[in-house]
């Protein structure tokens, strides 16, 4: 059973949290609420989120503010966020939401196919990326527990379930790197479709070297 993944939405009007909630329900994702920076950043200790919809004017800590503190956070810095906004001020006010760190920038009110579409990538990023994790610690017990008589009967068996699984992932990557090129999507998203592939490459290339007559001079792939 796949786990579902986490997105943080981020607003002090419950109607706009409940609106974000309608469009995005459609995803079958868990949508956590947040009515202000400082409860973001208290569910951001705890849980893993895909994206964070982030709204920009909210009382107290504001939205580029918060942003300001998930970045400096080696856990949260990388989570992906959008921010919504209901006013506009121009360029600058738009530079100023990607100088803090978002990977997109909508106007309220916005469209919810669009919005939906673009929560959707990150999404798939995300669960592809858990998926390459779990395949990398599996590989790594392989690599910790094997012995210099080469592979037993329980290891081929694992080796053949890990190459098969990661076959799987490598599949789904490819046809997400298609699709974003195909819909010309945002930078942000293409860059880290190219750095899961990436991340893939090195996981084959070291689950190849285990296999017999390999030589078996693998190396342990990379963690995060």
């Amino acid at each position: 059973m796949v786990q579902k993944a986490k997105i943080l939405l981020v607003d002090d009007r419950p109607e706009n949290l409940l609106a974000l909630e309608a469009i995005l329900s459609a995803l079958d994702q868990t949508l956590v609420r947040a009515s202000s920076g400082e409860e973001a950043l208290k569910a951001l200790l705890t849980d893993d989120f895909a994206v964070i919809l982030l709204d920009v004017q909210m009382p107290g800590m504001d939205g580029f503010e918060t942003a300001a503190h998930i970045k400096r956070r080696e856990r949260t810095r990388d989570i992906p966020i959008i921010f919504l906004t209901a006013i506009n001020h121009g360029p600058h006010h738009t530079f100023r939401g990607y100088a803090a760190g978002a990977v997109d920038y909508i106007s309220k009110p916005f469209d919810p196919w669009v919005l939906r579409a673009k929560v959707s990538v990150f999404v798939e990023l995300y669960m592809k990326n858990c998926q390459l994790r779990e395949q990398a610690a599996l590989l790594r017990l392989q690599l910790e527990g094997g012995s210099q008589s080469g592979p037993s009967k329980e290891s081929a068996g694992l080796l053949a379930e890990l190459s098969a699984r990661l076959a799987a992932v490598e599949e789904q990557a490819e046809a997400l790197s298609k699709q974003l090129d195909d819909e010309s999507a945002d930078a942000a998203a293409v860059a880290t479709a190219a750095h899961l592939e990436r991340k893939l490459t090195g996981l084959r290339r070291a689950l190849d070297a285990l296999e017999p007559g390999s030589g078996g001079g693998a190396v342990l792939p990379p963690q995060g």
